[in-house]
């Protein structure tokens, strides 16, 4: 597979929700060094994230992203990425070996127009990995925005090591109206996700994806 190195510079728009987790739900998806944060008794918050990257990336590709809670390690805090999919290989091959991104192939139908929509709400998108359907999101067009500029923190692992990494944002962002449906075949039904406390479209987005950092150890388990 070919990949550019990091950083990898992704443009394009984004759909993003925002959701609160059980952490009895989250932990067994996380490595057991990592402190899952509770921002309310016995719940973390996560969320899904789907995007399109088109021309003057580094690589074409769509992108469904569900971050299962927020974790604290060293006095560092970022997002666990528990479930990622894609539609390009070579961008599996480089999440995988730079990140450490547990990326898998799936397919994604965009639907929906101004004159023609594809749900109550307008617009859809669904992710499909063969022939499970891995979730599927109506939401509305996206009216007013305002920019914005923000960092987010990731946590990966290895089999040796705990990686952290930076993604810079710029877009123009806005609420919108969004419903989620996760069927229960669906390999991330087990977080229960249930429907969005908000949805934010991202339009005119500009991600860079930063190199990862080494920032511990994982523990050896032995077998016996």
């Amino acid at each position: 597979m070919i990949y550019p190195p990091a950083p990898w510079k992704l443009q394009g728009y984004a759909i993003a929700t925002l959701q609160l987790v059980d952490v009895a739900l989250v932990r067994p998806l996380v490595p057991a060094e990592l402190e899952i944060i509770s921002l309310f008794p016995g719940k973390t918050l996560g969320g899904i994230y789907i995007s399109s990257y088109g021309l003057g990336s580094v690589m074409e590709y769509n992108e469904l992203i569900i971050v299962s809670g927020i974790v604290n390690y060293g006095g560092k805090w970022g997002a666990w990425i528990s479930h990622i999919y894609v539609d390009n290989p070579n961008s599996v091959a480089g999440g995988r070996e730079i990140w450490a991104l547990p990326k898998e192939i799936a397919q994604f139908s965009w639907e929906g127009s101004d004159s023609i929509p594809a749900s109550s709400l307008g617009y859809r998108i669904t992710v499909r990995q063969g022939n499970c359907q891995l979730c599927s999101l109506s939401y509305s067009q996206q009216g007013w925005a305002l920019p914005l500029s923000l960092s987010g923190n990731v946590f990966s692992a290895n089999s040796n090591n705990l990686l952290f990494f930076q993604g810079q944002f710029q877009c123009r962002t806005g609420l919108i109206r969004g419903e989620l449906e996760i069927p229960q075949e669906s390999p991330f039904a087990r977080l229960n996700l249930g429907q969005p406390l908000l949805t934010v479209g991202c339009e005119e987005l500009h991600l860079i994806a930063n190199a990862p950092e080494v920032v511990g150890n994982r523990a050896v388990e032995f077998s016996y």
